[in-house]
């Protein structure tokens, strides 16, 4: 070193050689608001679906939330319905409606529909029935075949036997002429096409995706709405991000990718180190930085610790410089 080289003047070349030179690349640092957990309650949550804002693919993000309470929710316009299960590997999402009616307990329900743009769609073996009609409901329309007068019957007959009909103000073995299979020549998914029970004129629904091995006895029947969800959206940005043990998110500024760490980091890429040094947990909002760098040339190093302003991510404050 040079005698006449002064401290300031070191410090601020080897500040200036550490920008230009640093050791390691350091990876964009998003600033994601966003606390994401891969469980919601008993429920697995792998992407493309999240555990709040940020979390999961935007797509999605704006029809599912997981609760304080740790039940899992989609949301619609015309309601919000609890998730019982999700199947991967089928891309199959179950849905509860609390104001369904099942073979236990049938009440007068609320509508369904799907948004025209969502990424689900309803799964083909799904069956929806409606119940408790007027004579004059337009799914009895002989010009419009929108009810399943085959194997639909079956149901009808087997909904009708169940004690729960009561609750509609019907008799268990009632005749079946105001039940409907309904089966419109329309999708429910991809249209937006819904159940709009009011226009209808019924009083009450229920879907039915499966017959639980039985399809003779109504009580062993499986209730709930089956959605087909689009599973296309798995990138490879994501997959090296679920690598290096990270959650895939998305910015809050512009929806683009962001990988969600452990320890409160949000990057472009993956989880992995790149010349930082973090300290906490997933929770805390303040986050410790250490950046090491240095003049290639010579022998000193400049250490800088600096942690996260926990009101502004993009603000870092000072707290330690070091020449070693």
């Amino acid at each position: 070193m040079s005698p006449k080289t002064t401290p300031s003047l070191l410090i601020s070349n080897l500040l200036f050689l550490s920008l230009i030179h640093p050791l390691i690349a350091v990876p964009h640092i998003l600033p994601v608001n966003a606390t994401c957990h891969n469980t919601c309650g008993t429920i697995p949550i792998k992407f493309p679906f999240g555990s709040g804002f940020g979390c999961g693919h935007p797509d999605f993000t704006r029809y599912i939330k997981c609760t304080s309470s740790g039940t899992l929710q989609f949301s619609t316009r015309t309601g919000i319905y609890t998730i019982s299960n999700i199947d991967y590997t089928s891309a199959t999402v179950i849905l509860t409606d609390p104001f369904m009616s099942t073979c236990s307990s049938m009440q007068n329900s609320g509508s369904f529909s799907l948004d025209r743009t969502s990424p689900f769609n309803v799964a083909a073996e799904n069956i929806f029935v409606l119940l408790g009609c007027s004579t004059t409901s337009p799914v009895f329309d002989p010009n419009e075949d929108l009810c399943d007068t085959g194997s639909g019957l079956h149901v009808c007959r087997g909904l009708y036997s169940c004690k729960g009909v009561t609750g509609i103000g019907l008799e268990p073995n009632a005749p079946i002429s105001t039940c409907c299979v309904y089966d419109p020549p329309i999708a429910l998914g991809g249209s937006g096409y819904g159940l709009d029970l009011p226009k209808l004129q019924c009083s009450s629904y229920t879907s039915i995706h499966g017959f639980g091995g039985d399809e003779g006895d109504p009580m062993k029947w499986e209730f709930g709405i089956s959605l087909l969800y689009n599973d296309s959206y798995y990138s490879e940005s994501c997959k090296n991000c679920e690598s290096s043990g990270g959650l895939c998110g998305f910015a809050a500024s512009d929806e683009s990718f962001a990988c969600i760490c452990r320890n409160g980091m949000n990057t472009t890429t993956n989880c992995l180190g790149r010349g930082y040094a973090w300290s906490g947990t997933r929770e805390p909002k303040i986050q410790t930085m250490m950046i090491v760098g240095g003049n290639i040339k010579g022998n000193a190093l400049l250490l800088i610790i600096a942690r996260m302003d926990a009101a502004s991510p993009l603000k870092w404050n000072l707290i330690s410089l070091f020449l070693i």
